[in-house]
């Protein structure tokens, strides 16, 4: 008898695994796409359809790939797979930043500082070029091995021919009108690197500084003062003494008031805001404001004490004095509400003393040391002398002028060089700029934001904030291994030469030669009668050396890949990287885009955090906290390391760590055995054509599963359009655990596996599985893109579009319309509201022994619940709510509220599907009397 019910039941039967085998499985898998093109098959199945371009973003040629990297890409395939299938074409070029310092600064290490010195310029970039070759294979491999799909035999790369002559090109277009210039301003200098660096290059750390407060005298004497002329000071604080030497002019808020304290026979002015706090941090004990003969306080405003003088803190020389000047940035929130000015050593300063027509002495060098000979220090007591060395040897010398009132240190944020990770200078150099305001390019900028989705759209701020306070571009740098700033000068006159005749020359020499030519050929080889010098007409041209900013770099790919690749298009829809990049990638993009077009690059930017640890730590190999994707890939699959990627908020910093991962590996349990359950009841037996119910056909209990099914997938679908991968991630984990493994599967089970093989109530939930399979499927192969591909290989044809590989699929395509979700989704709500009664009623009832066998199906209950909620389920008159709880008979009751009475089932456990029914003779209940007459 066993063996006759056995072969009368439908059990499941599939070839799809229970254990994944992810990490050996993957790259058979990943072997056959390559094999069989599935790129090219994707981009070929929506031919001439819309095109959704997503411009890669280039991660810089520097080592394997780390996590960062991992959710970047990974995030990337998932918007393209998403958008595919939605019909779209979605050509996607892999790119990578091969210029700079870092490949540079390693070639350096790898032979040496002297020899590294010794060699050519053209050798140390052909070495350069070499380590940035094995960098990009390195990480090709790692990001294909996490199933992301793109043009990896031809990506694009920033070193190569095209690429170096398409940043001349946009170099021109702002040259021509009038956003670059060269000139003489101070801005961040590496003293390690010997470059100059851009506000994108900075990073922030804490440091340790000495903070000082001087008296300067002053050498005129204020209106008012006048009786204690020769013995006026005005009191000053910084935090760089070394700058001191350089001291040109001190910095007055125009609208602050001023007074001056009375303090060992002496007048010293400060802010009136400050002077009570300072003075008491000074230890100067009872002081005394200096008050007029007619006994009026002396006050005077910023403004009206512009145009003072003071000697020089250092350099007291009677040909030369510092000057007072004002400037509105000047705060009162501390020091003396005076600011030492070095116009040399600073942008606000800088700017405040251009005003004023204030001199740019700069005594350092680019090693951070004070320039060797005369007037560098008294008696030359700084020449040669790192910034950092002097600025104890400056305390010392003011302590013994006299002039020195507090020294104390601080911890501060102060900026660092983002590749050496030291500390950087304020440097005064010539460089070349762009301008952010000549042409209106800030303007514009800020204005082409506004057209630009940004995913979260409080980025916009942040953007637009850092387009409105970002000073002019520097975008030179003192390097060897970059695209070469296209400028020359005269050997004759010492003329700058640079128009758009050298401009186009330089241009197809890069695209010949590529870059490597300047540092090799003569101007006048490639310049032809372009070769010279507009001032004096010589000949004799020499190219100059600084290269441009690797950010710039990067920056042009919007033409250089973009707009140059026929299977892409300008502007890009979208871009999608750190959120550090709103400084960096993001920005650089923007200013090259609307200084040459006037237009953004991008119509939409994604923008996401940073990968830390379990307990929020920036990962480090020193901290053992690193996860590295190639080891996971290796041990547990990269569908672990995608899912994870898609169950967190990209959009802040992420954490993750060895449990974290293991928690998304029991997550991804539940939908492979998801799939493989529903897979057992389909593999090779169903088909839409043969065997599929009609949506209005279909037992009532499939109706409301199929409409809630619709939702779900319309809510996954809003996620996916909004970049919302973790709502992506928490709406199918719900459903997937929640509503179907402990809630619609595990009632239909028994229907699918006992009943009829042809019956309707069989075939109507094995047509509601095959729709839940296919919509599964479908919204996790963006994410799960290996496991999705597998199951495809055991799905129906009639399931797959008759496709071989996932990505082919196009989205779920809901089979029924909003009326119908709308009738089924409140009858839905309630039975579930009601099965969750039931359920808790059930267990504190075998919890208490009132119900002596562990199975619901031993179980009858009485349900209470509103009468709007038992009139909505009773209008669906074959539903079986015995089904959706599990349970051998459900009465249902108006009452006020939702409560649950559990009872002992009634009749006699049938020996084939043991539910307890009315059972015959042989102990068979009705249906599996009448399935094994059938049979």
């Amino acid at each position: 008898m066993a063996q006759e019910f056995k072969q009368s039941m439908n059990l499941p039967k599939t070839s799809f695994s229970m254990r994944a085998g992810l990490a050996q499985h993957e790259p058979e898998r990943l072997s056959v796409w390559e094999q069989n093109n599935v790129y090219e098959l994707l981009l070929k199945k929506n031919e001439g359809n819309k095109k959704f371009v997503l411009h890669d973003g280039p991660p810089y040629a520097n080592g394997p790939i780390h996590l960062g990297h991992a959710m970047n890409k990974i995030s990337k395939d998932i918007i393209n797979r998403y958008w595919s299938m939605r019909g779209y074409q979605t050509p996607f070029v892999p790119g990578w930043d091969c210029h700079g310092q870092p490949i540079e600064h390693k070639v350096e290490t790898m032979l040496g500082t002297e020899k590294f010195n010794a060699l050519p310029v053209a050798k140390i970039r052909e070495l350069c070029r070499k380590m940035a070759v094995e960098q990009v294979d390195t990480q090709r491999q790692g990001f294909k091995r996490l199933g992301v799909l793109g043009e990896w035999d031809n990506p694009y790369l920033t070193y190569v021919h095209d690429y170096d002559a398409c940043d001349i090109e946009i170099f021109k277009a702002l040259f021509d009108n009038g956003s670059v210039y060269r000139g003489r301003k101070p801005v961040h200098w590496c003293m390690y690197c010997h470059t100059a660096l851009s506000e994108a290059e900075i990073e922030y750390s804490d440091e340790v500084s000495p903070a000082i407060y001087v008296r300067f005298e002053l050498s005129s004497t204020p209106s008012g003062l006048e009786d204690f002329s020769g013995n006026i000071y005005v009191d000053i604080w910084t935090t760089t003494p070394w700058t001191l030497p350089a001291d040109m002019c001190v910095i007055l808020h125009p609208e602050a008031t001023y007074v001056a304290v009375k303090h060992n026979g002496q007048l010293e002015i400060m802010a009136e805001a400050l002077y009570q706090h300072c003075c008491e941090k000074f230890g100067y004990g009872e002081v005394e404001l200096y008050h007029l003969p007619s006994g009026e306080l002396w006050q005077k405003t910023g403004k009206e004490l512009v145009h003072n003088t003071y000697k020089l803190p250092i350099f007291d020389t009677a040909e030369k004095q510092g000057e007072f000047i004002y400037a509105d940035y000047v705060t009162l929130d501390d020091g003396t509400g005076v600011v030492h000015c070095a116009p040399g050593h600073g942008v606000d300063d800088y700017i405040a003393g251009c005003k004023f027509n204030i001199d740019v002495v700069m005594p350092v060098d680019d090693n951070g040391c004070f320039y060797e000979g005369e007037g560098i220090g008294t008696g030359g007591m700084f020449s040669k002398m790192n910034v950092n060395d002097a600025n104890p040897k400056v305390i010392d010398l003011l302590r013994e002028r006299g002039t020195l009132i507090l020294h104390e240190d601080i911890n501060h944020s102060y900026p660092h060089c983002w590749r050496c990770k030291k500390p950087v200078i304020f440097r005064a150099t010539s460089q070349w700029f762009v301008s952010m305001d000549k042409t209106q390019l800030r303007k514009q900028a800020a204005t082409c934001l506004d057209s630009v989705a940004f995913y979260p759209n409080h980025a916009r701020k942040r953007i637009g904030s850092m387009v409105e306070g970002r000073p002019d571009w520097c975008i030179s740098r003192q390097r060897n291994w970059g695209v070469p700033i296209p400028a020359f000068t005269c050997d004759d006159c010492g003329e700058l030469v640079m128009n758009d005749d050298t401009l186009d020359c330089v241009i197809a020499l890069f695209k010949q030669k590529g870059s490597d030519a300047w540092f090799t050929d003569k101007p006048s080889d490639y310049l032809g009668d372009a070769c010279v010098c507009p001032a004096c007409g010589s000949h004799n041209l020499t190219a100059t050396t600084d290269i441009l900013d690797v950010w710039w770099d990067s920056g042009v790919s919007h033409t250089a890949v973009c707009k140059h690749r026929k299977n892409l298009h300008f502007p890009a829809d979208m871009y999608l990287e750190g959120s550090d990049q709103h400084r960096g990638w993001f920005m650089s993009s923007l200013m090259t885009s609307v200084g040459a077009y006037g237009v953004a690059p991008y119509k939409a930017v994604v923008s996401q955090g940073f990968t830390l640890d379990g307990q929020g730590r920036k990962m480090s190999k020193s901290l053992g906290n690193v996860i590295d994707p190639n080891k996971v890939c290796a041990t547990q699959g990269a569908d672990i390391i995608r899912l994870w990627v898609a169950s967190v908020d990209t959009s802040v910093d992420v954490a993750c760590d060895d449990d974290i991962l293991s928690h998304v590996g029991n997550a991804y349990r539940h939908f492979r055995n998801t799939i493989r359950f529903l897979l057992g009841e389909l593999e090779d037996q169903f088909s839409f054509e043969r065997d599929g119910v009609s949506p209005d056909d279909l037992e009532d209990l499939d109706k409301l599963m199929l409409a809630r099914m619709c939702t779900v997938h319309n809510e996954v679908t809003r996620a996916y359009e909004n970049y919302k991968f973790n709502q992506v991630y928490r709406l199918l984990y719900d459903f997937v655990v929640v509503e179907l493994s402990q809630g619609y599967l595990n009632a239909t089970k028994d229907r699918m596996y006992c009943g009829k093989a042809t019956g309707h109530a069989r075939k109507s939930a094995q047509t509601t599985w095959a729709y839940l399979l296919s919509m599964l499927v479908r919204d996790l192969q963006p994410i799960l893109v290996f496991t999705c591909d597998e199951a495809m290989s055991h799905m129906p044809a009639s399931l797959r579009d008759n496709q071989q590989f996932a990505a082919l699929l196009s989205w779920f395509e809901l089979p029924v319309g909003a009326e119908f979700i709308a009738h089924n989704e409140e009858a839905y709500t309630n039975a579930v509201t009601l099965r969750s009664a039931y359920t808790k009623a059930y267990e504190a009832a075998r919890t208490q022994g009132d119900i002596a066998e562990n199975s619901t199906q031993a179980t009858r209950c009485v349900v209470k619940a509103p009468a709007s909620v038992v009139d909505n389920l009773q209008s669906y008159a074959a539903l079986d709510l015995a089904e959706l709880f599990v349970c051998s008979e459900v009465a249902l009751e108006s009452a006020d509220a939702v409560s649950c009475e559990v009872y002992p089932a009634r009749g006699t456990k049938c020996v084939r599907c043991w539910n307890y029914r009315s059972c015959n003779a042989e102990g068979l209940c009705e249906r599996c009397a009448d399935v094994l007459a059938s049979f």
